[in-house]
């Protein structure tokens, strides 16, 4: 057994997301989680992330003029 409900997963997607079987088959079953809302991705960045971005990736060195001398 591989740990997955696959009567869950067919009832999700066939029923629940209205997918044909063909398309249901083809998905990975990440791609199935995705499709229902479960593990959405990274959080969105907040002021720390960016601040640190900023650090790591100035936009002007140190020193350098606008016209980019």
């Amino acid at each position: 057994m591989n740990g997955l409900d696959w009567p869950a997963l067919m009832r999700a997607g066939l029923v629940g997301l209205r997918l044909p079987p063909d398309q249901f088959w083809r998905l990975t079953p990440a791609e199935l989680r995705l499709m229902l809302g479960h593990g959405g991705g990274l959080p969105a960045m907040n002021k720390a992330g960016l601040d640190a971005l900023l650090v790591a990736y100035p936009d002007k060195t140190q020193g350098e003029r606008d016209d980019g001398s």
